[in-house]
């Protein structure tokens, strides 16, 4: 009888022992870089930004984009204006800023709205420009051309934002250029 409790007082502890020890889908989500950014200025391109925070949300894990609420540090401020699309290269950090300009004049020619949000948002994550490129690099930019519809990075440019917020990563040492598109 002592035999037996002693083996069902092991046996419980060692599935709560490997219970605690595996990883849940809210622990991955903590060890997450949390930006914040900022929208109020971003005027009619506010949904066309939240596609394109949507994008890099669902395509890496290591860093999470969320709109930041009144009074709480903004990462990443968009400003919408009448000119090209640029951003200032990241990575941008918890502790930094970076800024975004949604450049309507893109828009006026016809470029995709959402890919132009998605691509303007990875320089803040640490993505240079690659042009000329095709379309289905998202960092190649206005070379994707004007019916360029992909809005999701590559398997490198994914990689490479991974490997940017992995916690281990030098920053980039252009990291705080503004990048301007050419078209």
């Amino acid at each position: 009888m002592l035999r037996r409790t002693f083996a069902a007082v092991l046996t419980g502890a060692a599935l709560s022992i490997s219970v605690l020890s595996a990883p849940s889908a809210g622990a991955a989500e903590m060890l997450a870089t949390t930006l914040t950014y900022d929208d109020s200025q971003a005027a009619e391109f506010k949904a066309d930004v939240a596609a394109g925070v949507n994008v890099w949300n669902t395509n890496v894990t290591n860093v999470r984009l969320v709109k930041a609420t009144p009074g709480q540090r903004v990462n990443i401020r968009i400003v919408a204006d009448n000119g090209w699309p640029r951003a200032t290269l990241g990575p941008v950090r918890p502790n930094g800023t970076v800024t975004v300009w949604y450049g309507r004049q893109a828009v006026q020619q016809g470029y995709n709205k959402t890919r132009i949000a998605s691509h303007e948002l990875g320089h803040s994550l640490g993505l240079p420009d690659v042009k000329p490129g095709p379309c289905s690099s998202l960092m190649s930019g206005s070379t994707g051309g004007v019916s360029c519809a992909n809005v999701n990075p590559n398997a490198q440019e994914k990689a490479r934002v991974q490997q940017l917020y992995a916690g281990t990563a030098a920053q980039s040492a252009d990291a705080g250029k503004v990048l301007a598109e050419i078209g």
